[in-house]
């Protein structure tokens, strides 16, 4: 990976007393996070815990019901006047987001666009980056992810891993300090799955802050620096994957463990 490329440093995120209902139904019932710039923090937990909500509060995808996220101080979706929050307007919210990549687990590309248009799509849109720039840029982070040769490629030409690693790429374009990653391997084949971990564990070195909801066990053990077990909306367990995967102290973490081993 080229140090080049990835040259903002990661944010430090802050998750103060967040709450987030649907309905009647409580997904996220009070989370208390704070994850260091650079780090990597893999999030685990059965459907239903409230992994996925929790990282899009990260970049406001889901407003909060109760509580705050900040990144390096600044409060995401808000502005704090003394002690009193107000809600940004929309085009605040992006440009806060522009600081905060996300990649789905179901790619989420262009169809129409072809790969590298794909890529550089948001730095035109989101920043005014002129056309050739951000196609320059495209291209270099096409060969990051191992796809310089398919940047005329049509995602419909494409694998689902070589559209998942396209994905990556396009969340990059943005120079993010966070990455967010929400089960990016959980559409795809299993012979597909370790091209794209193999993209992550990349930028796992990279210096940007990178929290990944995932179900992939050796791989959180591997490339995580911390750990975070949610159940029922609630941090369960959280420290450094020695600790939380290998030995377990909650009964919670230890059952959920136990059934994906031996699923």
């Amino acid at each position: 990976m080229s140090a080049e490329i990835l040259v903002r440093r990661g944010g430090r995120i802050e998750i103060h007393d967040v709450h987030k209902s649907f309905g009647g139904l409580e997904v996220l019932r009070g989370i208390d996070l704070t994850l260091e710039p650079g780090s990597v923090t893999a999030i685990l937990g059965p459907s239903g815990s409230g992994k996925s909500t929790l990282l899009r509060t990260i970049n406001y995808l889901e407003p909060l019901d109760r509580g705050i996220v900040a990144i390096d101080g600044e409060v995401i979706g808000y502005r704090r006047v003394g002690d009193v929050l107000h809600e940004l307007p929309e085009r605040e919210v992006l440009r806060q987001r522009t600081r905060v990549g996300m990649v789905f687990q179901s790619f989420h590309l262009f169809a129409h666009l072809t790969a590298l248009q794909n890529v550089a799509e948001a730095p035109r849109r989101a920043l005014g980056v002129p056309k050739a720039d951000a196609i320059a840029r495209a291209r270099e982070l096409l060969a990051l992810v191992g796809l310089e040769e398919k940047a005329h490629a049509f995602p419909r030409q494409l694998s689902g891993g070589q559209q998942q690693r396209v994905a990556i790429a396009r969340a990059l374009a943005l120079d993010p300090q966070v990455l967010l990653f929400d089960e990016p391997t959980s559409a795809l084949d299993p012979e597909l799955v370790e091209e794209v971990l193999a993209v992550i564990r990349g930028l796992a070195t990279a210096g940007t802050t990178l929290v990944i909801v995932t179900h992939e066990i050796s791989f959180a053990r591997d490339v995580a620096d911390r750990v975070v077990f949610m159940d029922g909306g609630v941090v369960v367990e959280e420290g450094p994957p020695s600790q939380v995967i290998d030995a377990p102290r909650h009964e919670r973490t230890r059952s959920f463990l136990a059934r994906v081993r031996g699923a």
